[in-house]
C-alpha cells in the first residue's frame, strides 16, 4: 500500500482498502458523498429524538439512550472495520446509535449552556465545508510533512486521553488540560486544530481510493470513516465552546 494512503483515522487507514478489489460496479467519489450524506441524516435524526426526549421528560429519559448509542456503536464500528463488506447494514446502524449518544450530550451542555449545542454544530460544517473547499482547490495539499505531523499529533492526544482515563482510576486527575483555565483551552484549541485536519486527511485518502477500482460497498465503509472523523471534530469543538463559556 502507498505512503499516501496512510491517515490517522482509525477507519480509513493504511489497510482499509487492501485487498478489496470490484468485481462488478466500483467506488466513486460521488457515491461516496451520498452515503455520508445519508449516514449525516441518521445521524440527525436520532440525535433530535434523544434530545426531544431530553427536553420533554428530563435526563433520567436521554441516560439510557445514550449508554445504549455508546455501547452499541462501539460494537457497530469494530464490525464495521473488521467486516466492511457489511458496511451498507453497519455504517448506517453505526450513525443512528451514535446519533443517541450527540442528542444525550448535546443536549445535557446546552442546558448548562444554552446555545452551544447550535454553535457546535454550526462550526462543525463550517469548518467541513471551508477545509473541502481548500482541499478542492489545492489550497491545501496532502504532503509527506503534513500527514506525518497530523498523524503524531493525533496519536499524542489518543495516548494522552488513554493515560488520563487509567490514571483516573488511581484517583490522579489532570485538571488543567480539561478544565475551563488558559491551558485547558489552549489544549482543547489545539484538538480542535488536529480533529480539522484530519478531515483533510481522509478527504485524500477517500479520493486517492476512488483511483482503485475497490467494490462499490466501500462507499458506505469511507462515509463511515469520514464519520468517526466528523464526530470526534463536533465533540471537541462542543467541548472548548463550553469552556469558553465558563471563562465568562
Amino acid at each position: 500500500m502507498p505512503n499516501w494512503l496512510r491517515t490517522s483515522n482509525p477507519a480509513l487507514n493504511a489497510k482499509a482498502f487492501q485487498g478489496q478489489v470490484a468485481a462488478g460496479e466500483a467506488m466513486t467519489l460521488q457515491g461516496t458523498v451520498n452515503k455520508t450524506g445519508i449516514l449525516l441524516i441518521c445521524t440527525v435524526a436520532t440525535a433530535a429524538w434523544t434530545w426531544d426526549r431530553f427536553v420533554t421528560d428530563g435526563p433520567q429519559a436521554a441516560l439510557p439512550l445514550l449508554i445504549v448509542g455508546a455501547i452499541g456503536g462501539l460494537i457497530m464500528a469494530l464490525v464495521t472495520i473488521f467486516k466492511k463488506e457489511w458496511s451498507p447494514f453497519t455504517a448506517p446502524a453505526y450513525a443512528l446509535l451514535e446519533g443517541l449518544v450527540l442528542g444525550g450530550i448535546s443536549a445535557m451542555f446546552n442546558a448548562s449552556a444554552p446555545g452551544v449545542a447550535i454553535q457546535a454544530v454550526s462550526l462543525t460544517f463550517g469548518t467541513l465545508f471551508v477545509l473541502l473547499v481548500l482541499y478542492a482547490s489545492r489550497i491545501i495539499s496532502v504532503t509527506q510533512k503534513f500527514r506525518i505531523g497530523v498523524i503524531a499529533a493525533t496519536g499524542a492526544i489518543a495516548l494522552l486521553y488513554i493515560g488520563t482515563f487509567i490514571l483516573g482510576f488511581f484517583g490522579v486527575h489532570t485538571f488543567s488540560i480539561f478544565g475551563n483555565g488558559a491551558i485547558g483551552i489552549a489544549f482543547s484549541a489545539f484538538v480542535v486544530v488536529i480533529a480539522a485536519l484530519n478531515l483533510v486527511l481522509d478527504f485524500d485518502f477517500i479520493e486517492s481510493a476512488t483511483h482503485m477500482g475497490v467494490p462499490k460497498y466501500m462507499e458506505w465503509y469511507a462515509g463511515f470513516g469520514l464519520m468517526v472523523t466528523l464526530i470526534w471534530l463536533y465533540l471537541e469543538i462542543l467541548r472548548l465552546l463550553v469552556k469558553l463559556r465558563g471563562r465568562r
